[in-house]
């Protein structure tokens, strides 16, 4: 299953973008009252949890190739990565979270009034923590090599 680790890279900034753009159709469809704007973020939240799950996955399986070949460089910022990776599983979670409650709020036809700027709340703390799992993600490639031609693995 190595070849998974090389997804990562590339997976990595879907559920990115996908999360970012929820927050802001889901912001945009309350504040202006637009019906398709909440049902285009519904979608989003659904396609950006999925993609964070295999970034997650992918995200492991590099973790896991990187302590097989370059056990010194792993040690090295194993606390780095378990940062990267406790944020990564966080905000997936709190994300599947999010799409939970609001699947509910749609079933039992309560997605109205003041619970709709609950959840555009919940979606501002969602990209807070997208920021803070990028911010170590980023720190990972860019200060550490990982995932680079650096040592050995791409």
């Amino acid at each position: 299953m190595e070849f998974l680790s090389y997804l990562h890279p590339r997976i990595v900034h879907f559920p990115v973008a996908l999360f970012i753009t929820y927050f802001l159709f889901e912001a945009a469809g309350i504040f202006f009252k637009k019906d398709f704007l909440n049902k285009s973020a519904y979608l989003l939240l659904i396609l950006a949890v999925l993609f964070s799950v295999i970034a997650v996955l992918t995200g492991n399986q590099a973790n896991e190739l990187l302590k097989e070949k370059v056990p010194e460089a792993a040690k090295k910022i194993n606390a780095l990565i378990n940062q990267h990776e406790n944020f990564a599983t966080f905000t997936l979670w709190y994300y599947f979270g999010v799409l939970i409650l609001r699947t509910y709020l749609i079933v039992k036809r309560k997605f109205n009034g003041d619970i709709k700027y609950l959840i555009i709340i919940f979606g501002a703390g969602g990209c807070v923590l997208i920021y803070l799992t990028a911010l170590y993600g980023g720190d990972l490639v860019y200060f550490h090599g990982v995932g680079t031609s650096l040592y050995g693995i791409k």
